[in-house]
């Protein structure tokens, strides 16, 4: 069941997207050669915790952090740890926030110094990826709106989305319905309603689509070691704007 939020409820989304923002534009300014991934996540806990909420995917169903930091062929849910960041890397930061039982979910993916010529075109394909998908999240649209736009922009430069893990709704937990697939499946194909709170994340690989779990039942690879990259916005829908709800120092209407 898709669980609609009132203008209260967004309130306090929008409470908990702000402060996601705050953080991941902080974590951009740390996000250089040397640093360990261990030392971005230490500072997103300690930051969202100063700022009054709570990292949401700490704990969640047993991961041991507070931030996902992605390397590489590592499309989601990379554990931080003593990895330290080099030169021409790309890393994915993915944050959840809690502020009193009201969540967001945002993500980002960054170069370390200056990357290859290739994974910038992967990551300006990828953020273009997620800015198309919101464009089409609009009152009356469907699901699979967002779902086409996504796809045929990877698709057109010559890159794949990945099938297995998808958006979703979000706001009174981490994961809600509906599933926002990246691609046009033949799942549910829910209309666009006023009080949707949605979490769009395109997930685009170089290579195959397919993707690993690694046996620390959490990291996410590409099946052929290629370089993927991930974006997300939490974001809310109105009747006569969307609204969305991570995105720092505005209220950006499409």
């Amino acid at each position: 069941m898709i669980r609609l939020k009132n203008h209260t409820e967004i309130g306090k989304i929008r409470e908990a997207g702000f402060i996601l923002s705050e953080t991941l534009e902080k974590l951009k300014s740390m996000v250089e050669e040397g640093i360990t991934t261990g030392e971005l996540d230490s500072f997103a806990r300690d930051y969202v915790r100063r700022r009054g909420a709570e990292p949401a995917f700490l704990g969640y169903l047993n991961f041991p952090a507070s931030l996902c930091v992605s390397i590489n062929e590592e499309v989601i849910h990379g554990i931080p740890g003593k990895t330290r960041l080099k030169r021409g890397d790309i890393v994915g930061l993915d944050l959840g926030v809690n502020v009193g039982g009201y969540y967001a979910d945002a993500a980002t993916t960054l170069p370390v110094g200056n990357v290859s010529p290739e994974r910038e075109k992967l990551l300006r394909v990828a953020q273009e990826c997620l800015d198309l998908g919101i464009e089409q999240a609009v009152y009356g649209n469907r699901i699979s709106h967002i779902s086409q736009a996504i796809y045929n922009h990877a698709k057109a430069n010559s890159f794949e989305v990945v099938r297995q893990y998808c958006g979703h709704g979000v706001g009174f937990s981490q994961h809600e319905e509906p599933q926002i697939p990246n691609y046009v499946s033949r799942g549910p194909n829910p209309r666009l309603k006023s009080g949707m709170i949605l979490a769009l994340e395109p997930m685009i690989n170089r290579g195959s689509w397919e993707v690993q779990l690694l046996e620390d039942n959490w990291t996410v690879v590409t099946a052929d070691h290629s370089d993927s990259a991930h974006f997300e916005h939490t974001i809310a829908i109105h009747k006569d704007f969307t609204e969305i709800l991570t995105l720092h120092h505005s209220l950006e209407r499409v």
